[in-house]
């Protein structure tokens, strides 16, 4: 992956939208040789897919809980991860240390809402059960960047 490659990254992570106008220009090509190019890093997996990320406060989603996940058997991360995607809930899942095998961040619009989600995520091979602690009030929030890290502006 050369500099031209990692631009292009940066321009559609930024816009997944982005014309090959826009992204030939941030990497400085021409759009015809922008799209070859964005098309190689799919075609090789270096860029796995474009999503639409969605507010869920827009979706009126105020109930927020973390989850711990049991699996059985020995799962791989990628496993899970895929096991979990299409439950769009699932704001966030990590592999985590402990006896847990991964903590998730759930988003829903009430209880109820968070209950079904919950019950989702468990009927999900490989969980084999889950503990969840819904979130009573934020008293602290810092702002991330992109990958979960803390932003150099923070």
């Amino acid at each position: 992956m050369d500099d031209i490659d990692q631009a292009i990254i940066r321009c559609v992570l930024r816009n997944g939208r982005a014309t090959y106008a826009e992204i030939g220009k941030a990497a400085g090509l021409s759009p015809s040789a922008a799209k070859r190019r964005l098309d190689r890093l799919v075609a090789t997996g270096a860029i796995r897919g474009f999503s639409a990320l969605v507010d869920p406060q827009a979706m009126a989603w105020h109930t927020e809980a973390f989850v711990e996940v049991y699996c059985a058997g020995n799962p791989t991360p990628a496993e899970l991860g895929k096991a979990l995607e299409d439950i769009p809930e699932v704001v966030e899942a990590c592999t985590v240390s402990g006896a847990a095998d991964a903590m998730l961040y759930m988003l829903a619009r009430d209880i109820p809402h968070l209950e079904q989600a919950i019950q989702r995520v468990r009927s999900t091979a490989p969980v084999e059960r889950t503990e969840s602690a819904i979130v009573l009030s934020r008293l602290l929030t810092r702002p991330r960047g992109r990958e979960g890290a803390l932003s150099p502006e923070a």
